[in-house]
């Protein structure tokens, strides 16, 4: 977990996790997705909390994957997955928060976010070019948008966490060397070829400045809304991490099944006597 005090540093995380046996992963991820799907019909049944998995990464760390091996066997009508690329016309139209607010999980749901608000401190910080198609105010503080830019972050979690929302935010830590191997993979892999972007190898050249970015993205980490910087180099391992640290998380929630009205209980034990009579259809 990235520390509460804003003192995370790219140099202290690490790509490569320790010696880890694949198998033992696999029967890692495969129990705690059990417990996921326990935990997950307890969540839309209470129908008070919901909860949002937020995944940030490098291009070709795994995100989709991660995504897809986590959350199989997970009931998939109290899910939603929302894939933020670039803005359309309509949400440049609105605040940089508002495509994302507008799809937040209704209680009792998972809602998870493949990038997210974060790529506004991220990518358009690497690229500033971005914000002249934002048509921003006038007067805007150019000099301070990045600090302004994560205060409205933080408040935005803050509220949603107030009002039930609970919120994982999770950061695939990919080497350079593991893309760039990723990459020539998707390139002489015909059935992975459709997933190679020239702009995603062309973005290598700003790797530094996308660490700088993420340094400062994660200093939003927080109680309320804690970043974990995960090791992506190997796969297994970081899938299996992710699900155990989201079913902890489900489990340490205080999540009930509704209890009957004692009116509705005596319309159930009614029922109940009516089915079990010898006249019941």
């Amino acid at each position: 977990m990235v520390p509460y005090d804003g003192s995370f540093k790219i140099a202290d995380s690490t790509t490569t996790p320790p010696t880890v046996d694949h198998k033992k992963c696999a029967k890692r991820l495969q129990k705690a997705r059990r417990r996921m799907d326990k935990m997950q019909q307890l969540l839309y049944a209470d129908n008070r909390l919901s909860v949002l998995l937020v995944f940030q990464a490098m291009d070709a760390a795994g995100k989709d994957s991660t995504i897809r091996a986590v959350m199989q066997g997970v009931n998939p009508a109290g899910c939603q997955v929302f894939n933020f690329k670039k803005p359309s016309s309509m949400e440049l139209d609105h605040d940089y928060l508002w495509r994302t607010s507008s799809r937040m999980p209704e209680r009792g749901r998972i809602g998870i976010f493949n990038r997210s608000y974060y790529e506004e401190i991220l990518v358009v910080r690497v690229h500033p070019k971005i914000l002249d198609y934002q048509r921003l105010p006038r007067d805007t503080d150019y000099e301070n948008i990045w600090d302004q830019r994560i205060e409205s972050i933080l408040d935005h979690e803050k509220h949603m966490a107030r009002n039930g929302t609970i919120i994982l935010k999770f950061w695939l830590n990919v080497s350079r060397e593991e893309q760039k191997n990723r990459f020539l993979s998707r390139i002489n892999k015909g059935h992975k070829q459709w997933k190679y972007e020239p702009q995603d190898f062309a973005e290598r050249q700003y790797w530094d400045q996308y660490m700088e970015a993420y340094e400062a993205a994660l200093t939003t980490s927080r109680p309320w809304a804690p970043w974990y910087a995960i090791p992506a180099d190997d796969k297994p391992y970081m899938r299996a991490t992710v699900a155990r640290i989201f079913a902890q998380v489900l489990e340490s929630l205080d999540l009930r099944y509704p209890v009957p009205s004692e009116e509705k209980l005596a319309e159930i034990r009614k029922a109940k006597t009516e089915m079990m009579s010898n006249n019941a259809k």
